[in-house]
């Protein structure tokens, strides 16, 4: 895959520049040098893998998918045509889903209730609005970034916004990969805007260590969906001890 191959090189360049050799990385990684070299030569890291070298070069995950990706492929949002076909459309939408998580026609063909027929017809709807590239073989390569956006107040957000929202929050949140919490505290603007980048800064990772997996060629992973949210709010119940005037202009 195209991002875990670039991955594979900012390792091997960073290698480089560090005057590191595959001898030192399997000195430290306590394995063979051949071992070394299938690894990058085949791209066949284990997540572990990655860690133990990134911590050779002194790296982190975040630094080194960032270095990877470069110049984003494809567009960062979706055409409002593209959108409203999509909303329109729960199975299309639910294929397309499938196809930005790496699905393969096979794979989707076994794991989920659609036919042969549905799902060659859902891949040639997405062709034709220009989402996928197709061809033989039933390759698929993506014409859009994985990590766009939804147009704010798009057809989509319009459509499934606060189902999704909803049916996320109806969770307990107390399973072992589970977590829900919710603060409120008062900090300056400066403070606010720093938890906004490093928010930003999580969601980044959340989306390299997905790419990771995919390029680990790990088996087919569970869905995780990460919700971040920072706002400047107060809740009402306090909001109303206000006196009249300054509750007004807040």
């Amino acid at each position: 895959m195209l991002q875990s191959a670039r991955l594979v090189d900012t390792l091997k360049k960073c290698l480089r520049v560090r005057g590191m050799t595959y001898a030192d990385v399997a000195r430290a990684l306590s394995v063979s040098e051949p071992s070394v070299k299938r690894m990058f030569s085949r791209g066949t890291f284990t997540l572990r893998r990655i860690e133990e070298i990134l911590d050779l070069l002194e790296m982190d995950l975040f630094e080194a998918a960032r270095m990877s990706r470069g110049t984003r492929d494809g567009a960062a949002e979706l055409a409002p045509e593209q959108e409203t076909a999509l909303a329109k459309d729960e199975r299309l939408l639910s294929v397309f889903w499938l196809l930005l998580n790496e699905w393969r026609f096979g794979e989707i063909l076994e794991a989920y209730a659609i036919t042969r027929n549905e799902l060659t017809l859902a891949f040639a709807r997405l062709a034709r609005l220009k989402l996928i590239d197709w061809g033989p073989g039933e390759r698929v390569r993506l014409r859009v970034a994985k990590d766009f956006r939804w147009r704010a107040g798009g057809p989509v957000k319009k459509a499934y916004g606060k189902r999704v929202t909803r049916e996320f929050l109806e969770g307990r949140f107390d399973a072992p990969l589970e977590l829900l919490r919710f603060e409120t505290r008062e900090m300056s603007a400066e403070s606010a805007a720093v938890l906004k980048r490093r928010l930003e800064r999580v969601v980044a990772e959340y989306n390299d260590l997905a790419e990771v997996d995919a390029g680990a060629g790990a088996s087919r992973g569970i869905g995780v969906a990460l919700l971040v949210a920072c706002r400047p709010w107060q809740f009402s119940v306090v909001n109303a001890l206000k006196r009249r005037g300054a509750r007004q202009a807040s």
